[in-house]
């Protein structure tokens, strides 16, 4: 006997509510238990030198960490908190894009879904990233302009509809660079012939003008600097750029463990549906968001070395509401395959990074050094200990910069930044220039009467790095100690705190 067709309709909206729940608890017991990965460290010390932008990334990040602060570095867990009840809601956002792009509520159900299972989502979006803003605001956008397309041309509810995305574009531009692609996306969809009749209005362009308007800060500012996002970016952070079969299949491989196998497979076929229904208004954006940002993104990915799959993961977002509408529908044992083999994904990653007794299987040529999750742990041990050593270094009197902690990399540099919160000036020795060369020159940090060199065993102690020579005629050791951090009993990672006085000092 058949299920009712009634409970047949219910089964994706009650599969994605039990799903937001389960990954909802399982991110807020993240949230208590884990620090800042290193990439959310320096976002999170980008509260503490407010500015429209940095080498990375545009500055909206930073404000959003400084909101979570209140003013100042948010801790790991006032930031998890808000990202987890964030990334909870992403597939929601996109169950609301299907729909307004034409979807039925099952389709959209079961899209929202099927994206909220993908491990680049589920796990990717729980960290405080502009990944995560940018997703929100990009998916939000689909959703917005599809709705002005399907009002009437010169409407208020197309130009309440227009304004709103414009807007969240212009929010996404100022996330991460691109979103300056899916501005560039939005006229192209205006001007394709099935929309001419909104493009006669003002509504699109002016919506277009306000999210603009949002990015003019960055653009003046990166201007007046000379771009040095951009430099940073295509020059400074690109060793040996170049077409090469190494990327491309750094990129294959990277979205069948991103994306998992089968929902990579799905996405292909979306990119197919995306094509054929190009015809109408909606389908027309949804190709533009697709493809626009697609191509010099894949481009880019294809040229670097230093390129991360997700890179193109915000062009791939349009593939979720162009399969929700396509008149192909996908086999359901594709899709429950794929929901299922992407919940397994996610479920080894969050038992490898909070069970850590996970650790004792790893095979013998685990290298703790490459398990980006050990750096999730320890680090208030290592902050403890740096604050120890400035107290005692410091001498009473002494002005600001007369001690100062230092490390080998941003990756040291900004976990330590960030938990200071300004307590202590850091200063950063990373081989290229980085923000930290910005808000505490080297020139300046290496006169300081005593520095507190942080390393750990990704990179060499302070005095047998060549390029430190010079600073041994200054600079005399005068103790250290060893930090160690363990998961289930195993040593996985050995912190180096070293204090180092100017030689008169010492």
């Amino acid at each position: 006997m058949g299920r009712p067709a009634a409970w047949r309709d219910r089964e994706p909206f009650v599969a994605l509510v039990v799903t937001s729940g389960v990954l909802l608890a399982l991110r807020v017991l993240a949230a208590t238990r884990i620090g800042f990965g290193d990439s959310e460290a320096l976002y999170a010390a980008y509260a503490l030198h407010p500015a429209p932008a940095y080498l990375d990334h545009p500055g909206l990040v930073g404000i959003f960490a400084r909101v979570l602060g209140g003013g100042t570095a948010p801790s790991p867990v006032q930031a998890h908190l808000v990202t987890a009840v964030l990334a909870t809601l992403l597939p929601w956002v996109m169950v609301l894009a299907c729909r307004a792009c034409g979807a039925t509520w099952r389709r959209s159900l079961a899209a929202g879904l099927v994206v909220g299972l993908t491990p680049e989502i589920a796990v990717g979006l729980f960290a405080m990233t502009p990944d995560l803003l940018l997703a929100l605001a990009w998916t939000a956008t689909l959703g917005t302009i599809a709705a002005a397309m399907t009002s009437p041309p010169g409407s208020a509810r197309a130009a309440a509809a227009f304004a709103a995305g414009g807007l969240l574009a212009g929010v996404a531009a100022a996330s991460k660079v691109p979103g300056l692609l899916l501005l560039a996306a939005l006229p192209a969809a205006y001007l394709a012939p099935p929309l001419r009749r909104h493009a006669r209005t003002i509504a699109p362009w002016a919506g277009l003008a306000a999210g603009a308007l949002v990015v003019v800060p960055v653009a003046l500012f990166e201007a007046h600097a000379g771009w040095p996002m951009l430099h940073h970016r295509l020059v400074d952070t690109q060793p040996s750029p170049g077409l090469s079969l190494r990327n491309a299949g750094a990129l294959v491989g990277g979205q069948l463990l991103y994306l998992s196998p089968i929902a990579a497979g799905l996405a292909v076929l979306a990119a197919r549906e995306i094509w054929r229904d190009r015809g109408d208004a909606v389908g027309r954006l949804l190709l533009a968001c697709f493809l626009v940002p697609f191509a010099p993104l894949l481009a880019l990915c294809l040229w670097s070395r230093t390129a991360e799959p997700h890179w193109i993961a915000p062009a791939l977002l349009a593939l979720a509401p162009a399969a929700a509408r396509a008149k192909w529908t996908p086999p359901l044992r594709l899709v429950v395959s794929s929901c299922a083999l992407a919940a397994l994904l996610v479920a080894a990653v969050h038992v490898w990074t909070l069970v850590p007794s996970a650790i004792r299987l790893a095979p013998a040529s685990y290298d703790a050094r490459l398990d980006l999750t050990n750096e999730l742990y320890g680090w208030p041990r290592v902050i403890d200990a740096v604050r120890e050593e400035a107290v005692e270094s410091w001498s009473p009197g002494a002005e600001r910069g007369e001690v100062v902690v230092a490390g080998p990399h941003w990756v040291v540099c900004a976990q330590l930044e960030a938990a200071l919160r300004g307590e202590w000036p850091v200063g950063c020795d990373t081989p290229v220039r980085d923000d930290f060369d910005t808000w505490w020159p080297r020139a300046e940090w290496k006169e300081a009467d005593a520095i507190i060199w942080v390393s750990d065993a990704r990179f060499e102690p302070w005095p047998e790095i060549p390029s430190y020579a010079p600073l041994l005629a200054t600079y005399v050791p005068l103790r250290s100690r060893e930090v160690h951090v363990d998961r289930a009993g195993r040593v996985v990672r050995t912190f180096t705190i070293t204090l180092l006085a100017r030689r008169a000092r010492a």
